[in-house]
């Protein structure tokens, strides 16, 4: 008994420490009324902006959700897409609406992880999932408002929301149906207070250094030679040593352009491939080898997101030419992350911030990731990929892994200009998000000039 009041007290005491820090706060209890989504599309295909092997025309685009509440608060989200299909996840998101509508802030954020799996589970919605495809598009544009408007409520970023949660709160938000095998609750909170004591010398190392970037603005499969090698010299004179090459229509190409691409950056610094899951098993061992020559870093996407052992076996096979094998932007949900982590298919992972189900579910892969010492290196490029997935690798180094020297996070120079809080990248670095929010807004002149198909730049 008296042990039992020992604990009762400690517990209180811990509350009131977060309290005065800072780190628990009064929920604006706001009620959400209305949605607004918004289909927005950007011509890249016009200049070959963001064209690979198995994407040669995209034009780069998101349904872009408003979440509004009756205390004036409102939460910007968007999912990435590539032009048409935009309008099925703004249905989607449409359709989904009905489950947050009358919602208080209160009810989702004090138990989200049990919003999120409302909003996954619903009976007759998650029968086009479950948590893939279309509707998980939805879910991540969604959740993602959801996101930021709290932080909007909070006045902070995203990434000190997150850092500010205690490992308890930020473990509340996630949802661990079947993932347990790996990662249970009580082993993520484990994991989460080994790094407490660090994170306020880590948040300032963030500010004063930033945290490190790599370009796959060089490596358009559309690009002209003479454009990649002005790119590189651009890039090189900017301080990155990482760089990305599309990869994967014709060797003979591949084989020339890697050549270019490496007498352009030399030797010192790193060379990474994507072949955009063009190839199956056998013909992604075979052409990677082929490109062994060049030291790539890594072998993204090489065959399609949803084969496990064929990751795995492309995996061990080129792990003897020091090739690694990255993937994850396509990856439908936490299972397949948690079975690509399991059978050690990849040594990279790559997160995609509007992909799987929103921050909720990137958390556990987050969590995953470390729990199997697997670096994480965002998916980032699309429009406002860039400015999401800093707020959750900035908050992963202060809360769980210990380094960048093994990790960046992916640059790609295009749409930063339409969004009210931009990424900032200096010396190839992100540099730390001060505004409020999940640098998600966009600007009203972009929303009057690209909504699809009654924007300016359309008609």
């Amino acid at each position: 008994m008296a042990l039992r009041r020992y604990e009762l007290l400690q517990s209180a005491f811990s509350r009131f420490r977060r309290i005065v820090s800072g780190t628990v706060t009064k929920m604006i209890d706001a009620r959400i009324i209305d949605i607004d989504v918004k289909d927005i599309r950007f011509p890249t295909s016009l200049l070959a902006d963001g064209s690979d092997a198995m994407h040669t025309d995209p034009d780069y685009s998101c349904a872009y959700v408003t979440i509004k509440t009756d205390r004036g608060h409102e939460g910007y989200g968007l999912t990435f897409t590539l032009g048409r299909g935009t309008e099925v996840v703004v249905q989607a998101c449409k359709s989904m609406f009905g489950l947050v509508k009358n919602q208080t802030t209160t009810q989702i954020y004090t138990d989200f992880a049990s919003f999120w799996r409302k909003l996954t589970s619903e009976s007759q919605l998650r029968w086009i999932g479950p948590e893939k495809g279309v509707i998980h598009l939805a879910t991540a544009a969604i959740i993602n408002a959801l996101w930021d408007l709290w932080a909007r409520i909070e006045g902070k970023p995203v990434w000190k929301l997150l850092t500010d949660l205690t490992p308890e709160q930020l473990v509340s938000t996630v949802d661990f149906r079947y993932i347990t095998d790996v990662l249970t609750k009580e082993q993520a909170i484990d994991m989460l207070r080994k790094y407490e004591p660090y994170k306020q010398e880590r948040e300032e190392l963030l500010r004063r250094n930033g945290y490190p970037a790599y370009t796959t603005q060089v490596g358009w499969l559309g690009y002209s030679d003479q454009k990649v090698k002005d790119l590189c010299a651009k890039y090189l004179s900017l301080g990155f040593t990482r760089f990305k090459v599309k990869v994967g229509q014709n060797l003979e190409d591949d084989v020339r352009r890697c050549r270019l691409v490496r007498e352009a950056i030399g030797y010192d610094n790193r060379l990474m491939l994507d072949a955009n899951q063009i190839w199956d098993v056998n013909e992604a061992i075979g052409w990677t080898k082929r490109l062994a020559e060049f030291k790539p870093f890594w072998i993204e996407e090489p065959t399609s997101p949803d084969d496990i052992v064929g990751h795995a076996e492309i995996a061990a096979a080129l792990r003897p030419h020091g090739i690694a094998v990255a993937t994850g932007e396509m990856c439908a949900n936490r299972v397949l992350f948690k079975q690509l982590l399991q059978m050690r298919a990849i040594d990279i992972c790559q997160i995609d911030s509007a992909r799987i189900g929103g921050i909720n579910e990137i958390l556990s892969v987050y969590l995953m990731a470390e729990k199997t010492k697997t670096p994480v290196w965002p998916h980032a490029g699309g429009v406002g990929l860039c400015e999401m997935v800093q707020h959750l690798q900035m908050w992963a180094y202060v809360c769980l892994r210990s380094s960048v020297e093994d990790c960046a996070i992916e640059f790609v120079d295009q749409q930063h200009e339409h969004f009210e809080d931009p990424v900032l990248v200096k010396d190839a670095s992100y540099k730390l998000p001060t505004l409020p929010g999940y640098s998600t807004k966009l600007k009203d002149d972009c929303i009057l000039n690209y909504t699809y198909p009654e924007g300016k730049k359309w008609t």
